[in-house]
C-alpha cells in the first residue's frame, strides 16, 4: 500500500506541478497560480504534501495521501543539524493494542537523530505533561532538550500547537498529536512543507515559546525577528503562508489565525467545506464567540454552499457545541453532518476512535489546515498554528477528501437519530 501511495502521489504532483493550479473539465490546465499577498517577501519555490492518519478498520484511508506514521520518520531521518518539535503532549506509554505502536518508529527516529549529532528540542504543554510523563522522560534520557511551557500565566490557555521543523527547511503541521493513537485510531489531517521561509516562520513561534518556557522569562512575544507576510510558492502552484494564535502573542501579529479564516470565508464565492472536532459559538467561560459563525452565515446569505462536518464528540446532546451546530444548520444554504468512527474490534481504546482533523476548503481553491478547533479559546487564549494554501493542487485534493468523509457511511445528518 505504501509503494502505491508514493507512486500515485508522485504522478499527481508531477502533472499538476508542470501545468499549474487551474483545472479544466478533464484535469489540470496550464493556468498561472494566484499572486502572493501584497507586501509579501519574494516567493520561493517550495513543496507541499497532504498527509493523513486514518483509523484502522475504516475506509477513510486514501491511496494517494501518505500516512503520518510513514512521513514522520522519513522527515526526522533526513535531519542533519536541527530538529525542533512543539506538541501538546507525547504518549507512547501504553503501546498499540493492535500491534506494534506506530509512534515507536518515530521516537526511535528522534533518538537516531541525537546519536548522529542533530540538536533536538521538544516543547510540550506543562499542564498535560504529568498525564503522560513516560515518553518525555525517554526523550530526556536520549539527550533531547525537553521543556514544558505553562501558558496560563501568559495568555490563559495551553500549548496546543502540533508541528515540527527539520533543519529550518522542512516542516510538518497537522491535527496529529504526538500520540500512538493519533497514528492508528484517529482520523487526522496535516501537511508536510519543504520551504525555508515557512520553516523560519514556524521557528519564530517555536523560539518565542521556547524562551517563554524558562522560569522567570520576561513576558515577551518576540524571541525572533518579525518577518511580515512570509509566503512561499510551491511547485504544484500553491501560495503558502503560516498563521497562528493567540493574538497578542505572535511573532507576526499580521498572521493571526482568526483574521485569516474570516478573510477566507468573506472571500468565498461558491462553497465552504469545514471539518473540525468541535464547533462552538461560546468560549470556555461561557462568553459569546460569534466570529466564525457570523462569517459562515454571511457566506451562506450570499448564496455560498456551506457544509460543516463535526466529530461525534462535538455533537453530544445538551452541550453548547450541539446547540451551536443545530442553530447553524437551520440557516439557508448550510448543512451539518456528524462523523462517528466505529469502535475497534479489539476493544475499547480511551481517547480514540474519533475524527480529530481540522481543515477548511473554500471554493476548491484555498485551504486552511491547522491545529485549532473552532471555539473561541483556541484563537484567543491558546497556542495554535496553521498552513494556508491558495491555488495549486492541494485545495481541490483536500476538497475530495472532505467529500469522501461527507458521503461516507460514518457521516450522518445532524437531525438523524444517534
Amino acid at each position: 500500500m505504501i509503494s502505491v501511495k508514493r507512486a500515485l502521489l508522485f504522478v499527481a504532483l508531477t502533472a499538476l506541478g508542470a501545468c499549474g493550479s487551474a483545472r479544466g473539465p478533464s484535469g489540470p490546465t496550464c493556468a498561472a497560480g494566484p499572486r502572493a499577498p501584497a507586501g509579501a517577501t519574494a516567493p520561493e519555490r517550495a513543496e507541499i504534501e497532504l498527509v493523513e492518519s486514518a483509523p484502522l478498520e475504516t475506509s477513510l484511508d486514501h491511496a494517494d495521501v501518505r500516512d503520518a506514521a510513514d512521513v514522520w520518520p522519513e522527515m526526522i531521518d533526513r535531519a542533519k543539524r536541527t530538529l525542533d518539535l512543539a506538541q501538546f503532549y507525547a504518549s507512547d506509554a501504553d503501546g498499540d493494542a493492535a500491534g506494534a505502536s506506530r509512534l515507536a518508529p518515530v521516537v526511535a527516529a528522534v533518538e537516531r537523530a541525537v546519536l548522529r549529532g542533530v540538536r533536538v528540542r521538544f516543547l510540550a504543554d506543562a499542564g498535560f505533561a504529568p498525564k503522560y510523563p513516560e515518553t518525555l522522560e525517554r526523550l530526556r534520557r536520549a539527550d533531547v532538550a525537553v521543556k514544558t511551557i505553562d501558558c496560563a500565566p501568559r495568555y490563559g490557555g495551553v500549548q496546543h500547537a502540533k508541528y515540527f521543523v527539520v533543519d529550518a527547511e522542512e516542516s510538518f503541521v497537522g491535527s496529529q498529536n504526538f500520540d500512538w493513537r493519533a497514528l492508528a485510531h484517529i482520523q487526522e489531517m496535516g501537511v508536510r512543507v519543504r520551504s525555508s521561509a515557512i520553516a523560519r516562520a514556524l521557528l519564530d513561534v517555536f523560539e518565542t515559546d521556547w524562551a517563554l518556557a524558562d522560569a522567570g522569562a520576561p513576558s515577551t512575544t518576540r524571541a525572533r525577528p518579525n518577518r511580515r507576510g512570509v509566503t512561499a510558492r510551491a511547485a504544484s502552484g500553491e501560495a503558502l503562508s503560516v498563521v497562528a494564535s493567540p493574538k497578542g502573542w505572535l511573532p507576526d501579529e499580521t498572521g493571526w489565525d482568526l483574521d485569516r479564516l474570516v478573510a477566507l470565508l468573506d472571500g468565498a464565492a461558491t462553497s465552504v467545506d469545514v471539518q473540525v472536532l468541535h464547533y462552538s459559538t461560546e468560549n470556555r467561560d461561557e462568553s459569546a464567540f460569534p466570529t466564525l459563525d457570523d462569517a459562515l452565515r454571511r457566506a451562506a446569505a450570499r448564496g455560498v454552499r456551506v457544509r460543516l462536518l463535526v466529530s461525534h464528540w462535538g455533537a453530544k446532546a445538551g452541550s453548547h457545541a450541539r446547540r451551536s451546530i443545530e442553530e447553524l444548520s437551520a440557516a439557508p444554504n448550510v448543512e451539518v453532518r456528524v462523523l462517528t468512527i466505529p469502535p475497534w474490534s479489539g476493544g475499547e481504546i480511551p481517547f480514540a476512535r474519533v475524527a480529530h482533523a481540522k481543515y477548511m476548503v473554500v471554493d476548491g481553491r484555498a485551504a486552511w489546515i491547522g491545529t485549532s478547533n473552532w471555539e473561541g479559546d483556541y484563537f484567543l487564549k491558546t497556542r495554535n498554528v496553521a498552513i494556508v494554501a491558495e491555488g495549486g493542487a492541494l485545495p481541490p485534493r483536500l476538497a475530495r477528501v472532505f467529500d469522501d468523509g461527507w458521503s461516507s457511511a460514518y457521516a450522518a445528518p445532524l437531525t438523524a437519530p444517534r
